[in-house]
């Protein structure tokens, strides 16, 4: 099969587009056709991109880890999937990705794909849809009423959580550039700060949770934005909890993990049109080094999506 694989450590530049043995699932697997996949450019970064989780070596590696595409196979005990069936995924960080004519994923990590998707919009969800749902509920208990700071709001992860903060009825704060607001406002925001004219602590206060997903001073200074008990969120490096509580203030960092029932939540809010995936590029497979340079620059808006296959690709 046509892969993308790293063979040693390092950033785009290491980055091949080769043959490469299709994989056979395990008995809980499910070997999925790709037609689509949406990269983290950050992904090059992670340990788990290199190794598995007994910490030994996997290379050479398949990055990409969402995907939509098709069940073409199963395992022996592979649960909730049948041949045949149409799926979407955030995959196992510690096993190799999707950018790829086909891989194989934890079973149970598959979910049907929205119906209203196609399957390049379908690959933009999982790991920043995830990512969102996980911040906002999981950890931030966000509540109706309740005033969200999102930081970096036209982005992948944020463009998602203004949609769900504003569908669980918060009032939504984003930061962003000028360039994005009218996108940002469509999705939902209330406020749109221009992050690189004014100072977003000059403009709001007493709030009751902030969503990071930039890092550095920016995390730093959110904590003086929350109200006494509120709740920051990073998913942009470590947040030490002796710095909120500086503020009488909770501090979460945490990774996103795989959730086929969130995922199956998020499909029925597609479906039902209350949020959209936002996708700044599709480029093909062949394509990926120059993609994974482009995103790593940053700023992008929403995803930047390898179109692997075609539905209708010859002996699919």
């Amino acid at each position: 099969m046509k892969a993308v694989r790293v063979h040693a450590r390092g950033g785009p530049e290491q980055l091949v587009v080769e043959e490469a043995p299709e994989p056979l699932p395990g008995d809980r697997d499910a070997l999925v056709r790709v037609f689509a996949c949406a990269i983290t450019p950050t992904e090059l970064s992670w340990s788990a991109s290199y190794t598995a989780r007994d910490g030994s070596s996997r290379l050479p590696a398949i990055p990409g880890h969402e995907l939509s595409g098709r069940v073409v196979a199963t395992g022996a005990d592979a649960p909730d999937v049948r041949v045949g069936d149409k799926v979407y995924a955030l995959t196992d960080f510690w096993r190799d990705g999707a950018a790829a004519e086909f891989t194989v994923v934890a079973a149970a990590d598959l979910a049907p794909k929205p119906q209203f998707l196609d399957d390049v919009q379908a690959a933009a969800v999982p790991l920043s849809g995830l990512t969102a749902w996980q911040a906002l509920f999981d950890h931030a208990g966000l509540a109706p009423g309740q005033r969200i700071l999102i930081h970096g709001a036209a982005g992948g992860v944020g463009s998602f959580a203004v949609q769900l903060a504003r569908w669980r009825g918060a009032y939504v704060i984003g930061t962003a550039r000028a360039a994005n607001h009218d996108l940002v406002r469509r999705l939902g925001a209330d406020e749109v700060i221009d992050y690189t004219a004014v100072r977003f602590e000059d403009r709001v206060r007493d709030l009751d949770a902030v969503l990071d997903t930039i890092g550095g001073e920016t995390r730093e200074r959110s904590l003086g934005v929350l109200r006494g008990g509120g709740v920051l969120v990073t998913v942009a490096g470590n947040a030490p909890a002796e710095n909120g509580e500086k503020y009488g203030v909770r501090t979460v960092f945490f990774i996103v993990t795989p959730n086929r029932a969130q995922l199956i939540e998020i499909g029925k809010l597609i479906d039902e049109g209350q949020i959209t995936p936002v996708i700044e590029d599709v480029v093909p497979l062949e394509d990926a080094r120059a993609a994974f340079v482009r995103g790593s620059r940053g700023h992008n808006t929403g995803k930047l999506v390898l179109r692997v296959a075609r539905e209708t690709a010859a002996g699919d």
